[in-house]
């Protein structure tokens, strides 16, 4: 009987270590089963997540006066942008306040259009503000100016050209920010 009893205490150690073995691969079946399906999951969390890449970017911005010369004084305005406004400018562009200048003339398509356009690149609004006061002392020193000379000005200029408006506009970069 001790035989027999041995036999069945074996049989039954034998079977709940199977059955351990079992529910162990089972278990790391199921951990195994969990870890892909994570995986499969992941590439879709992450593109959800990601912010899309724009194809531009925002570039410099722009300080653009429109003026109409008044009929018979166009050469005497050309005459004071190739002077006094270029003088400015430059001096403005050595002193690392703006990027570049420019003058562009248009054909005016009405009596109240403009006929010309005065653009001034500024590395980026924040800079265009920040800046203003530096930009007024360099201007006033680069035209040995003062504020009567400054006033005096515009009152000449405002014989010779109307001001019919002006915009800020940004440069649009169409290429992907770096």
């Amino acid at each position: 009987m001790e035989v027999a009893a041995d036999a069945v205490v074996t049989l039954a150690t034998s079977i709940c270590v199977k059955s351990k073995k079992e529910q162990l691969m089972k278990n790391m079946i199921r951990v195994i089963a969990v870890l892909a399906f994570a995986a499969m999951l992941l590439p879709t969390f992450s593109l959800a997540q990601a912010v899309p890449v724009r194809p531009f970017h925002e570039g410099p911005v722009w300080d653009i006066a429109f003026i109409k010369a008044k009929p018979g004084v166009g050469l005497k305005y050309m005459e004071y942008l190739a002077g006094d406004w270029k003088t400015e400018q430059e001096a403005l562009k050595k002193a690392g306040l703006i990027l570049n200048y420019m003058v562009i003339a248009t054909e005016s398509h009405g009596p109240d259009d403009f006929d010309i356009m005065l653009m001034t690149e500024f590395k980026d609004l924040a800079t265009m503000e920040a800046n203003q006061d530096k930009r007024e002392a360099v201007g006033n020193q680069a035209l040995n100016s003062n504020d009567k000379k400054m006033i005096e000005g515009y009152q000449e200029r405002a014989s010779w050209r109307e001001i019919i408006g002006s915009r800020m506009a940004r440069e649009i970069i169409l290429e992907p920010k770096k």
